[in-house]
């Protein structure tokens, strides 16, 4: 089986939206506004790209990225790896032509069955309402979270408030920063 890794930057009070400056959010770019850059926090993102296999994302997300990311050279891995975009509305048309194999995926069962195919780990970008339906079919196997010492109050959460039975997660790796970012690793236990 395979691994489903969602990957976020996220506030301390667990907003994720637009943390690389998209627009039509109040507090957008914060990760780069708000926090002094220190390059040995985003060694995680060096080593997913490393690791991964593939990668998976919402419509939204797919949009905001497909335009941008395959020309940027710090994604370059991504540009050769396999995309996955879960959606019921988006069109084959609309695929962009330079970022590579690109799959629509209609429903959370085909991402299931996608974790049962070979291969190594999958990696979820973005995808506010994806990460949420994937946590509550318990599809989400481990979190890779860099967590800003911000409170951003409104805004897309990455986490589901579904009422639904306790999930519990392990620490598997974590550290701070001189700036307080913390990385997080968690596993979910099962």
């Amino acid at each position: 089986m395979r691994t489903l890794i969602s990957t976020a930057f996220i506030s301390l009070d667990g907003v994720m939206e637009a943390p690389g400056g998209e627009p039509g959010y109040r507090n957008s770019g914060w990760t780069f506004k708000d926090v002094e850059f220190v390059p040995e926090a985003f060694e995680i993102k060096e080593r997913e790209q490393q690791e991964a296999t593939a990668i998976l994302m919402g419509r939204v997300s797919y949009e905001a990225f497909s335009p941008v990311w395959p020309d940027m050279e710090e994604f370059a891995r991504y540009k050769t790896m396999p995309k996955y975009v879960v959606s019921t509305t988006l069109t084959e048309d609309k695929l962009v032509s330079n970022w590579g194999e690109t799959t629509i995926l209609r429903s959370l069962d085909q991402v299931a069955a996608l974790k049962e195919s070979e291969g190594g780990p999958i990696i979820i970008h973005g995808s506010t309402s994806l990460n949420h339906g994937l946590s509550d079919a318990d599809l989400i196997d481990r979190y890779h979270l860099l967590v800003y010492p911000l409170l951003l109050g409104a805004g897309k959460r990455l986490f589901s408030t579904t009422d639904k039975d306790t999930q519990k997660l392990t620490l598997v790796e974590h550290e701070v920063y001189p700036n307080g970012v913390q990385k997080q690793v968690f596993d979910v236990v099962r």
